[in-house]
């Protein structure tokens, strides 16, 4: 008799594909309970139910399948995939699995949302082996998306996000969805848990998603669109992405299911619902049935492997799930935890040879830019994301002439850029984005902030991430102050220095001269400078420093004049260069005035000019960023605060409120706010008498 071994070996295969299927049957059971046990310990006994159930069969089939490439000891090392939870909801789904993959030990389960947990009501870098805090507003898919660019660069690994339709009806993914198809990301996967439901009303969506497929084809995205209330759909979809040949687009699996998929209470089917010990025990009471039923199916195939030789590949594959197998029953094995502190990372940016700045001439910031970053670029940790503002801003026209594939522009899209700059920076890269100054989406910033703090507690406890491990992401904000002239007030950034310096950890520099850009630069890349929101010039400056200063965070320089002088003027950016010229003035009949340069707020020079006698202007081309500074450092560090010595002038109206500014020559809107030469030194003579 001839063996047909053809038809052995597709036997043998479907049967392991069977028992791969049926265990993760048995796995989502297992995240299930630990999902429920999470939001029975909870501080406030909540649980995030609806989307927490639906996002089960999703991750469960990418980190059990074996198709995803993750080290749970490491994982910040390179040459492996990596996944953002987008859609933040589903935190303790992602949660329940990372524990028992051993990322931490369970016990961080218990007790989530309270002020001890590193488990709170979203996911982020707190929590062992998450690399960015998300939350419900589609902005993870962006994150991903800078990661999938990174991966293509000299790492090839895939990158997965997990979404939701609710989240969809954001419209920064759709930034993001348009550029991954026009730049053919096929090593990224987005997987939608359209579960047609949201937090108002967990059954129906407020706005139609069912065109999802067609829209997603119609940006250049490979779709599947598949069954996900059971695993086979699923399985099939991630492996045709893994294993299947690459097409240069970028892969979406529509993974269409209800709100509280695979829970057996109504109650679990809620947007966010408080689980009492009556709902967790009869809900476990459900999910335990479920368990046996899985189990006897389980071993039904089992057996046919075994009999066809296949004992050794189903037993490793359920030992990748964390469960052991015998003749008779699965049963789960304890967790252990795996991860390793990653290794330190050093982040300076070696440079080489950087072009010097000529004190007789004058520069346009995107060409101190592009100088820097041709020599910055030579390193290849060094990358940029431009929104169709590279003109102004110079970083792509630098990056590129070194590497084209760590310079970006995504188009009209600085939403999505942020939070791409956002990916490249969590593999490590010194990031640069750029665009207008108010154009600069404030709800990102102050997301990537919140990861950057999470992940600064981590590395000063002594947690999971080591120095080196925080982000280093610069926002170049350009046509600052006053700069944009006859744009119009949507383009005026006169606000934005105000709101961006309200967010934590961000770091405000407003530049005034070409050499003190360059010294900027140079600071930033030495690296670890984390978030750092650089206001530059776009119109040519003269050289103010023909030597090339010492930048230093929270310090001032004094371009003109010392502590003697009659009067002094403090400002930054380009009203640095009118208050020179208004200190040439006050020479001429006599009065002696001292510019202090102030690109970021000098806390001792603010205290020592308001303990001294001699009149200070604050002038600023904005709503007075540090007449503010000086008045909170003042507030906080001196009991008795002397006002009678110290006059602003900026941007703020007459009555001292925010206001817009409209359009005008830049001669006319120094003339206006009363910020010309003629008119500081008009206003410090006053100040004398």
């Amino acid at each position: 008799m001839i063996r047909d071994v053809s038809a052995t070996t597709a036997d043998a295969h479907g049967l392991v594909r069977r028992s791969l299927l049926a265990l993760l049957g048995i796995k989502d059971v297992d995240i299930r309970m630990q999902i429920l046990e999470q939001a029975r310990t909870a501080v406030d006994r909540g649980l995030h139910a609806g989307g927490a159930f639906s996002a089960t069969i999703p991750l469960v089939a990418l980190y059990y399948s074996g198709l995803m490439r993750f080290d749970v000891e490491n994982p910040t090392a390179p040459n492996q995939d990596h996944f953002i939870l987008s859609k933040g909801h589903a935190v303790a789904t992602i949660a329940s699995i990372y524990a028992d993959l051993g990322y931490f030990d369970p016990s961080i389960l218990t007790g989530s949302r309270s002020a001890e947990s590193v488990l709170n009501g979203h996911p982020g870098p707190l929590l062992p082996g998450v690399h960015s805090a998300t939350g419900p507003m589609g902005q993870g898919v962006s994150v991903a998306a800078g990661l999938a660019l990174a991966g293509r660069i000299d790492e090839r690994y895939d990158v997965f996000t997990l979404t939701g339709d609710g989240e969809l009806q954001e419209g920064q993914p759709w930034e993001t969805i348009m550029y991954a198809g026009s730049r053919g990301l096929d090593n990224f996967c987005v997987l939608v848990d359209f579960n047609r439901g949201q937090l108002d009303n967990p059954t129906a969506l407020h706005v139609d998603m069912e065109g999802l497929s067609s829209q997603f084809h119609s940006f250049g995205w490979r779709v599947f669109d598949v069954d996900a209330t059971q695993y086979g759909p699923v399985y099939a979809a991630l492996e045709t992405f893994k294993t299947g040949q690459r097409d240069g687009r970028p892969t979406v699996i529509i993974c269409r299911t209800i709100k509280g998929w695979g829970a057996g209470a109504r109650e679990l089917v809620k947007h966010k619902t408080t689980v009492s010990d009556a709902l967790a025990e009869g809900e476990r009471a459900v999910q335990a049935r479920v368990r046996e039923e899985r189990i006897t199916r389980f071993l039904g195939v089992y057996h046919q492997a075994v009999a066809a030789g296949c004992e050794r590949e189903v037993a490793s594959l359920a030992r990748h799930m964390n469960l052991a197998v015998d003749g008779s029953n699965v049963s789960a094995l304890s967790p252990t935890v795996r991860l390793t502190r990653a290794t330190k990372r050093d982040k300076k940016i070696e440079t080489g040879a950087v072009p010097q700045v000529h004190a007789d001439r004058a520069y346009a910031a995107d060409e101190i830019i592009r100088m820097a970053m041709s020599a910055a670029a030579r390193d290849a940790r060094v990358a940029s994301i431009d929104s169709d503002l590279s003109s102004t801003s110079g970083l792509y026209a630098g990056v590129a002439s070194v590497d084209q594939r760590r310079a970006e522009n995504v188009g009209i899209a600085e939403a999505s850029m942020m939070a791409m700059g956002e990916g490249f920076a969590i593999r490590g890269y010194n990031t640069w984005v750029s665009t207008f100054c108010p154009f600069f989406n404030w709800n990102v910033m102050r997301r990537i902030a919140v990861s950057y703090q999470e992940r600064a507690e981590v590395i000063a406890a002594g947690g999971w991430l080591s120095d080196g491990h925080n982000l280093d992401l610069t926002f170049l904000a350009t046509a600052s102050n006053f700069e944009t002239k006859v744009n119009g007030a949507t383009h005026m950034g006169n606000d934005d220095v105000i709101v961006y310096g309200e967010i934590a950890h961000v770091k405000i520099i407003d530049v005034s001269c070409p050499n003190l850009l360059m010294a900027v630069v140079g600071w930033i890349l030495e690296g670890n400078r984390g978030l750092n929101y650089v206001r530059v010039l776009r119109a040519p400056a003269d050289v103010i420093y023909a030597e090339r200063p010492v930048f230093e965070y929270g310090k001032s320089l004094v371009p003109r004049g010392g502590a003697n002088d009659d009067v002094a003027i403090v400002t930054s950016g380009r009203g640095v260069h009118e208050a020179l010229a208004a200190a040439d003035l006050l020479a001429r009949d006599g009065v002696g005035a001292r510019v202090v340069d102030m690109p970021s707020p000098d806390e001792s020079t603010m205290l020592e000019i308001h303990d001294n006698d001699t009149p200070v202007l604050f002038a600023e081309q904005n709503n007075g960023f540090l007449y503010a500074a000086y008045q909170r450092v003042v507030y906080a560090k001196r009991t008795t605060v002397r006002t009678d010595h110290v006059r602003a002038v900026n941007a703020l109206d007459e009555s001292g409120k925010a206001q817009f500014v409209h359009s005008a020559t830049y001669e006319q809107l120094i003339e206006r706010f009363c910020l010309s030469p003629p008119q500081l030194a008009s206003e410090c003579k006053n100040m004398l008498t």
